[in-house]
């Protein structure tokens, strides 16, 4: 069976399997008991391909993981979306989830920014002020007028130290496709445009690029 691996992945599965073969080679012992973290560590990177559903109004999950409580809040002040609270949406990746990152709208990036910060655990409502991110203004090619502008934010969590993102400002990018991908167990943050429906229950498990979240 053929694996897809996301190219982030290949440094750390190298070293792990690097490791392993030396532990194989002192202590047949050793070897047996670091193999399941070497098998961890090729699933962690998986990178399976999806297909989104149609209506390009259906907001998709940009992250695989569990869909945290629903709340109002303000989005990153850098992305320049204003002070008036917003639904946000969040979802919890844990360190057996698949990490790999992908659009939930068709549309253009029109404002990135990162900013360096905590580690907490990012299933805590706090991670998404003080941790690491990396946030993300998305404006969809239909309503180029910046009305249904969301927000994208990629948050490091408590293992987490190293987030990676493809978009370049002004660059396009279709719904599903893959953006970026987070080390090692995080969050994923969405903030919704007024108006905006959310379809799926709290506590419901999500796939990036074919769960519905939300109709805009």
């Amino acid at each position: 069976m053929r694996l897809p691996i996301h190219p982030e992945g290949w440094p750390f599965i190298a070293v792990f399997v690097a490791v392993n073969a030396v532990l194989f080679w002192l202590s047949s012992w050793a070897g047996w008991l670091f193999l399941p973290l070497t098998i961890w560590c090729v699933a962690f990177f998986r990178d399976p391909e999806r297909v989104a559903p149609p209506g390009e109004n259906r907001l998709v999950s940009p992250a695989d993981g569990k869909l945290l409580p629903v709340v109002m809040a303000v989005p990153p002040p850098e992305l320049g979306l204003g002070p008036e609270p917003r639904t946000r949406l969040s979802i919890f990746m844990n360190v057996f989830n698949v990490h790999v990152n992908r659009a939930p709208l068709t549309g253009r990036a029109v404002a990135l920014s990162y900013r360096p910060g905590k580690f907490f655990n990012a299933s805590f409502d706090k991670a998404s002020e003080h941790n690491e991110r990396m946030s993300i203004r998305l404006r969809p090619l239909s309503v180029p007028d910046g009305s249904k502008d969301i927000a994208v934010i990629q948050i490091a969590g408590l293992v987490a130290r190293r987030i990676v993102c493809g978009l370049k400002e002004g660059e396009e990018v279709r719904r599903g496709a893959r953006f970026g991908i987070i080390r090692f167990g995080s969050r994923l943050d969405v903030y919704l445009p007024p108006g905006a429906q959310v379809v799926v229950p709290a506590g419901r498990h999500v796939k990036a690029g074919e769960t519905v979240l939300a109709e805009i």
